[in-house]
């Protein structure tokens, strides 16, 4: 590899704060801030979602409607026309 055109890659302490969970990997992120983690300093970075906050990961995602558009339309206004 040619040096100096490279992204430094370094062990990265990433926190999902939906879950409170921590996970620890090989990144090329940029980031001052550090964290004590395993008895050792590594930078940290904060996220929101992860696999272990995200719906589909967890199980907990919503299902979707499988009625067609055809029986939609036939739930609302199909006893409007009958008499």
């Amino acid at each position: 590899m040619k040096p100096g055109i490279h992204p430094d890659y370094e062990k990265v302490v990433f926190q999902d704060t939906a879950a409170d969970a921590y996970f620890l990997v090989g990144s090329t992120i940029k980031t001052d801030r550090t964290i004590d983690y395993q008895g050792k300093t590594y930078p940290y970075v904060a996220i929101d979602v992860s696999s272990a906050s995200h719906p589909f990961y967890t199980g907990k995602q919503r299902v979707a409607q499988s009625d067609g558009r055809i029986a939609k339309f036939n739930k609302r206004f199909g006893k409007l026309g009958s008499k």
